[in-house]
């Protein structure tokens, strides 16, 4: 059982992580490049929808796996490692739910009002947030992997 969590705990890490350093470091760029804003910041939307579709799987996976991989050795017997990531962990989450209920709803409704300026706008706080929680994620895995 406990391989298993391992598993899916890590294939939710990648995911969430993987898809916003593709995001970030190829997909908002190229389309950045190509695109003007009016077939620019739909196309986003309609990319970030379903991307953040796996991000509320991943976040779901990520805390039913933690907390189960946590109890199963016990709060205090855990690694700091642990208890750091779970931290960090929670911080991320409470912050894509910001950034989901947040910037991510005002770009829908500057895409469906076809108000350009302020879906870029959007978008730029979407990326950074998206950034803050990138470096985020590298801080909980180096945290397990250095206080293990």
């Amino acid at each position: 059982m406990s391989a298993l969590l391992k598993f899916l705990h890590i294939a939710a890490a990648i995911t969430w992580l993987g898809g916003v350093g593709f995001m970030l470091a190829a997909f908002r760029p190229a389309v950045g490049a190509l695109l003007a804003p009016p077939q620019r910041l739909p196309l986003i939307v309609q990319v970030i929808s379903r991307f953040f579709v796996l991000v509320w799987i991943a976040i779901a996976t990520l805390l039913l796996t933690g907390l189960g991989m946590l109890l199963a050795v016990g709060m205090k017997n855990a690694p700091l490692g642990w208890h750091v990531m779970l931290g960090v962990g929670l911080l991320m989450f409470a912050l894509f739910g910001h950034l989901y209920f947040g910037p991510f709803r005002r770009l829908r409704l500057a895409v469906q009002a076809a108000d350009w300026p302020e879906g870029g706008r959007r978008v730029g706080q979407i990326a950074t947030l998206a950034t803050v929680n990138l470096v985020l994620g590298a801080i909980a895995i180096a945290a397990v992997i250095v206080l293990a």
